[in-house]
């Protein structure tokens, strides 16, 4: 691993800690569980935002060496979406799969949540280089399309959640929608530029 591949990967790992310290000083309100479980969430929609981010900052800025963070971004969107569900599964039901199942059926904003996470899982599985190849380019990267809808699916259940002061996940919609929005653009524009996969988990 590069220097700078070290460097983002310990910023990433950085909320974790400070997360972990904050619950451990018991600087966490009245509810740590929501608070975990609301910033391991929030963790989420940050690194899809700044994974999907990646190829409009490349196109605009010529900032090209951005794309060798990338996978390592989207990785870290799905490490902290396990963390999101985990803090749920574990420290709210208890590994009670009944109640989540119960709770995915009478709370649309779990299932949407849900349907986010699973969405993922293909991506994070097919993120190598030799998954690419066994896939092939056209295949793998209609798969990784599915990276927008995880994010919208994310965004609204989020915003479903939020009871009143629903700034921030309007925030998210604003930027998921303003990327799938450049990359239209870019696929749809007479000349696009080329290399314009919608990619999460994209080869190096």
């Amino acid at each position: 691993m590069t220097f700078p591949k070290v460097v983002v990967f310990i910023n990433s790992l950085i909320p974790l800690a400070l997360l972990l310290w904050d619950i451990y000083g018991q600087r966490v309100g009245p509810n740590p569980l929501e608070f975990a479980t609301r910033t391991t969430g929030m963790l989420t929609l940050i690194f899809l935002c700044l994974t999907l981010a990646v190829t409009p900052l490349r196109k605009i800025f010529g900032i090209n060496y951005l794309v060798k963070f990338r996978r390592m971004l989207g990785l870290f969107a799905f490490f902290y979406g396990s963390l999101h569900l985990l803090t749920y599964v574990w420290f709210d039901r208890l590994f009670d799969l009944f109640g989540v199942a119960a709770d995915v059926v009478q709370r649309p904003f779990i299932l949407l949540g849900m349907t986010a996470l699973l969405l993922m899982v293909p991506l994070a599985i097919t993120s190598t280089n030799e998954m690419v190849k066994r896939l092939g380019g056209k295949r793998w990267a209609m798969l990784h399309r599915l990276v927008y809808v995880a994010a919208i699916a994310g965004v609204v259940h989020f915003w479903m959640l939020v009871k009143s002061d629903t700034s921030l996940p309007l925030t998210f919609a604003f930027i998921v929608f303003f990327l799938l929005g450049y990359r239209l653009l870019l696929k749809y524009a007479p000349n696009p530029p080329t290399n314009t996969g919608p990619s999460l988990f994209p080869r190096d």
